[in-house]
């Protein structure tokens, strides 16, 4: 069915005319008004979404948008061009619904931070580059954006200039990323050199007919580069280091690009690349295990972390690895289903943490927490309603998503279905533990706590809600059928009901540490002694990285690019051409005594060496 053009550029226009406005007048703005065109084109481009959807229909095919031909060279020719299916609708009014809902709340989050126009810039430039990312309609496009959006995850990380770690961890998740996009980079090579295009239906016409690989073939190679870059950008094993890092940023950013929108990209663009991962089953095994293997392994750093942030970081890279579990076992829609409801719940568990540390001017330290239920009672109900979603608890937004791919690696290997409850178990565990050690107790720290204001809990609210009622209420796999049609597991009552029960061990034995013997956790942890350490350590990942790889290329580059190549060979070269010519001038300079019997005798001799030459080769 064909539809009149929905003037899809204007989605990602709009954002980009907040950053252009902001970026260039914003400094001469009051924040009132940098906060009104920030949020208000972020709001401009929902309300654009949600018209163009409407005119759509029920999107039962791709709708797609040619406005000019980019690049042009012999067979390859790369458009500027918007599609809009139902995976793209989805991520559209996930990235353009919470993105608003962030804007709102980092108005009154940032009010009294330096940079403020500054920092909605960048916000909005984001929002440009990630809108461009879901839309574009082949694979460059989408690489502009994945590009764009790691460049906005720097300058927002690293947003506090003078805070040197903030700098650090901008270059680390800089750096990290582009590792991850060197394969994406790879991937696409390969896609042109078997495929001859980088369109999305181009590429997936040939693909579809071409049968399972028994082996490794070009397909496998194909869907593992691009899992490359999508584990360097959604922070998985052994990509995953900046992400937990990158919590140095203001914390808005934390919940916008870290937990609702940009971390979630790669899990989108293997997605969209199910046909050609369908093709590739060993592909699909590697991306099933490594997101299972940095679930548990983030699940297990998060139970031992004090910083409420670094908590919520952890708890993001292990969904992260959820959500991958769900795309290597065939379920698509299960892990974009999972992305919907980890949108809500983790957007409000770190917007929730921002109103803490709000309250607390400034202090992350669960340890300097404690008691704040009767303190900041909103900020409390609107993080119990994430946290009994996150947990598993039913009928919640997360008990929906996590049973669906719980259900399909059972049916894909009984064990990753094990591991899985396992994880779910740690994971009610350690946002249990959070609560308790936030909101229970007696208060420890020093400040006089301080409920937000209503332009930060507003929006909290409003995620309660959909943290709450959004798991049943968007029935994403469902919507996503036409896409995904593959059988994702038959559903299993029993299954259900000891993932469940996890999930409730997880925060019973929570309550037991926390509340009831708060003394328990300090004792089992030195009863563990090097185990707990190493939990607590991060398994010295960092710490074998730097080691490994990072001092190495320091010092070799102090040692052999610097001292050798730029000081000796670069240096030394341009040096010895400064030295050879200050020398023959030197000597050049003899001649110039100014005494003008000396000239007459210089010429003399010149004129009888010409002479004696002429002669000479006369003779000759």
């Amino acid at each position: 069915m064909e539809h009149a053009s929905q003037q899809l550029w204007l989605i990602p226009l709009l954002p980009l005319l907040g950053f252009l406005i902001n970026g260039l007048f914003g400094r001469r703005f009051p924040n009132l008004l940098v906060g009104l065109i920030a949020v208000g084109t972020v709001f401009g481009s929902f309300l654009w979404v949600v018209k163009s959807l409407q005119a759509l229909g029920a999107l039962e095919h791709a709708h797609v948008e040619h406005y000019y031909t980019w690049l042009e060279s012999g067979n390859l020719n790369i458009g500027v061009d918007l599609m809009i299916d139902r995976l793209t609708a989805v991520m559209l009014l996930v990235v353009t619904g919470i993105g608003t809902l962030i804007h709102i709340y980092a108005t009154g989050y940032m009010s009294h931070e330096g940079g403020f126009y500054r920092f909605f810039a960048y916000l909005n430039l984001f929002m440009f580059f990630m809108l461009t990312l879901v839309l574009g309609a082949n694979y460059l496009m989408v690489f502009v954006g994945w590009e764009g959006v790691g460049l906005c995850s720097y300058l927002l990380i690293g947003f506090y200039t003078l805070k040197k770690s903030a700098g650090d961890a901008a270059k680390k998740a800089f750096i990290v990323n582009r590792i991850g996009d060197f394969g994406f980079t790879l991937a696409m090579f390969l896609m042109f050199v078997h495929f001859g295009s980088f369109d999305f239906k181009t590429v997936f016409d040939k693909v579809a007919p071409m049968a399972v690989e028994q082996t490794a073939g070009p397909l496998t190679w194909i869907a593992l580069l691009l899992f490359v870059g999508a584990a360097g950008k959604s922070a998985q094993i052994p990509l995953y280091v900046w992400l937990p890092d990158a919590m140095e940023g203001p914390t808005p950013v934390s919940a916008l690009i870290h937990a609702a929108t940009m971390v979630t990209a790669g899990v989108y663009m293997v997605a969209r690349s199910s046909v050609i991962f369908l093709r590739a089953p060993e592909a699909m095994d590697v991306v099933a295990v490594v997101g299972l293997a940095t679930a548990v392994m983030a699940a297990t750093i998060g139970l031992a972390q004090n910083d409420i942030k670094k908590v919520f970081a952890y708890s993001t890279v292990s969904q992260l690895g959820y959500m991958f579990l769900a795309c290597g076992v065939g379920a698509f829609s299960a892990g974009i289903y999972h992305v919907v409801t980890h949108a809500f719940f983790k957007a409000l568990l770190f917007l929730g943490a921002g109103s803490v540390i709000h309250a607390l001017e400034g202090e992350q330290d669960m340890r300097h927490m404690g008691g704040l239920m009767s303190k900041i009672p909103i900020t409390f109900a609107v993080l119990a309603c994430a946290w009994v979603a996150i947990a598993g608890v039913p009928p919640f937004a997360g008990f929906y998503s996590k049973d669906e791919i719980l259900l399909a690696a059972h049916h894909h290997h009984p064990w990753m279905y094990w591991v899985g409850v396992a994880t779910a178990a740690m994971t009610a565990f350690y946002v249990s533990r959070a609560m308790f050690m936030t909101f229970f107790g007696k208060y420890r720290g020093h400040h006089h706590p301080h409920e937000s204001p209503f332009v930060m809990w507003g929006p909290l609210a409003v995620l309660a809600v959909l943290s709450l009622a959004g798991g049943w209420y968007f029935k994403i796999p469902h919507f996503l059928e036409p896409l995904f049609p593959l059988a994702e597991g038959a559903h299993d009552e029993t299954l259900v009901y000891i993932s469940v029960a996890a999930g409730a061990a997880g925060i019973g034995l929570a309550w037991l540490f926390y509340v009831a013997s708060p003394a328990l956790p300090d004792s089992i942890a030195n009863s563990l002694g090097g185990l707990y350490k190493l939990v607590y350590n991060k398994y010295f990942v960092d710490e074998a990285y730097n080691a490994a790889i990072v001092n190495p290329l320091v010092n070799g580059s102090r040692s052999l690019l610097w001292r050798v190549m730029d000081a000796g060979v670069i240096d030394g070269a341009v040096n010895g051409v400064g030295s050879l010519s200050r020398s023959i001038g030197g000597f050049v300079r003899l001649f110039q005594s100014g005494n003008i019997r000396s000239y007459a005798a210089w010429v003399t001799l010149g004129c009888v060496a010409v002479l004696v030459a002429l002669g000479m080769a006369g003779g000759r």
